[in-house]
């Protein structure tokens, strides 16, 4: 045994994925649509707003940029828990292991930065709307939107380099669907205080990132309270509604997971909220944004209409 190496221990188990012969194909299936779905409904988005000059503004930018994370968002977990559920073994290499960790988390820091972008650019549109052309300029989206990006995964490449210092030599067990931090920490055979660490910086991050995202919304809707006529305040609300939505969802699914403190949950509920997260948030956001959207429900016909125009040229 290595001490302070990852020899020790060359792979971990994952204890929650139920065994061939108790049924796994049955999750199997549905969990593939779903990804399928997800993958499907945002390269349509995607693709609507980079191709569609009605929706070359701010806030579908973002959108745009929100739904290209979200395919690699769930990527970075559904993939291997498809294979876990067809495989015998349900284990991840070590390597494997910081590696979802790392995309996952960065995936997941870059989206609620890009959440906190999308806030504010509605609160300037809305509160401020005289100078919102002049505030929200294309340079400045770019800028916003790469260092959503940018921040959210260097944010995390410290955590993870000294994580993978750390020796692996006992138990190799994660009661979890996916290679989360506590979970991983938890089997290292050091110093575990980390932990603690971790869930205060997680739990202030995330606090900060509702804190600002609410106070946006409330300002928000204060304001188009004040808006005299029905039909003004309507359209207003339509505008961040969506938006909205997908806060709650995200960082309701997240707080459950990351807030919990010391507080432990049940097997059964802490896969459930772990699935909240990697898979139904994700699943319910293309939704969002496209079926509740009229600009993008046109922008993703005329995708299809374009694709139709193309493959009728070629013929």
């Amino acid at each position: 045994m290595e001490n302070g190496s990852l020899s020790a221990v060359t792979e971990f188990i994952f204890t929650t994925f139920p065994r061939l012969q108790d049924g796994s194909l049955l999750y199997f299936f549905p969990l593939l649509l779903i990804y399928t779905f997800i993958v499907i409904g945002n390269l349509l988005i995607f693709f609507a707003v980079r191709l569609d000059s009605h929706l070359h503004n701010p806030m579908y930018n973002f959108i745009s940029i929100f739904s290209f994370l979200e395919i690699w968002y769930t990527t970075a977990t559904i993939p291997k828990m498809l294979s876990n559920l067809i495989n015998e073994k349900k284990s991840i290499t070590i390597t494997g292991c910081l590696l979802q960790m790392y995309f996952f988390h960065s995936l997941g820091n870059s989206e609620g930065i890009l959440l906190i972008t999308m806030a504010v650019d509605r609160y300037i549109a809305i509160c401020n709307p005289l100078r919102y052309q002049m505030i929200m300029t294309p340079r400045l989206c770019v800028q916003l939107s790469a260092g959503s990006c940018i921040f959210g995964f260097l944010i995390l490449l410290p955590e993870i380099v000294m994580i993978s210092t750390l020796p692996f030599c006992g138990p190799n067990q994660i009661h979890q669907i996916f290679c989360d931090l506590v979970p991983v920490l938890s089997l290292a055979c050091a110093d575990t205080s980390m932990i603690v660490i971790e869930d205060v910086i997680h739990a202030v991050a995330i606090i900060l990132t509702v804190l600002i995202i609410a106070l946006s919304y409330v300002r928000i809707v204060i304001v188009i309270l004040r808006i005299p006529s029905a039909e003004g305040r309507k359209k207003a609300f339509s505008t961040c509604a969506g938006h909205l939505m997908v806060f709650l969802i995200f960082f309701g699914s997240v707080s459950l997971m990351y807030l919990r403190f010391n507080a432990t949950y049940p097997p059964v509920l802490e896969t459930a909220i772990a699935l909240m997260f990697t898979v139904l948030a994700p699943f319910f956001n293309p939704i969002i944004y496209s079926l509740r959207n009229k600009d993008m429900k046109n922008a993703i016909k005329r995708l299809f209409c374009l694709h139709k125009v193309l493959n009728t040229s070629e013929s």
